[in-house]
């Protein structure tokens, strides 16, 4: 979603067996680039519950939430300006499918391994190195400073 001028996008880390699952995008604003599943918030849409949908929309899973490694503010790739919202989860359900059209590729990797991924194969590198960061040094905080939405 955009709101004067501002994108607002989750992502969320999925994470199994001390791997986690990174997709590559292929998109036309980000061609074969190494991100975690990402998307907007739509209008009136809880964040997390669009944290859950954007995952289950790319991949195919189900995620439950269990923590968050912050809110980042940054200017992407595209010269827009963006809030993102990255979660950490675990898969509940449902199984991998990856958008044909969107989402090219997929890999497990190992936490302490992401610090020598390619950087320069990631979307947004400076944000997904800050997001890698808070994972290795389990610096995961609790869902509950994300309110339930409250609607009028």
């Amino acid at each position: 979603m955009t709101q004067n001028g501002i994108v607002l996008v989750v992502s969320v880390s999925i994470i199994k067996d001390g791997k986690v699952l990174l997709i590559k995008e292929n998109k036309p604003s980000a061609k074969n680039k190494w991100n975690f599943p990402s998307g907007h918030i739509e209008n009136k849409e809880d964040i997390r519950k669009a944290a859950c949908r954007e995952v289950k929309e790319e991949t195919g899973y189900e995620v439950k939430l269990n923590g968050t490694t912050g809110i980042y503010n940054f200017i992407s790739d595209t010269n827009d300006q963006v809030i993102l919202f990255h979660f950490t989860g675990e898969i509940i359900g449902g199984s991998l499918n990856l958008v044909e059209d969107e989402i090219v590729d997929s890999k497990w990797i190992n936490v302490p391994g992401l610090i020598d991924f390619n950087q320069n194969e990631f979307r947004n590198a400076g944000v997904i190195k800050q997001i890698i960061s808070r994972l290795q040094n389990e610096q995961i905080y609790s869902l509950e400073f994300f309110n339930e939405q409250i609607f009028h």
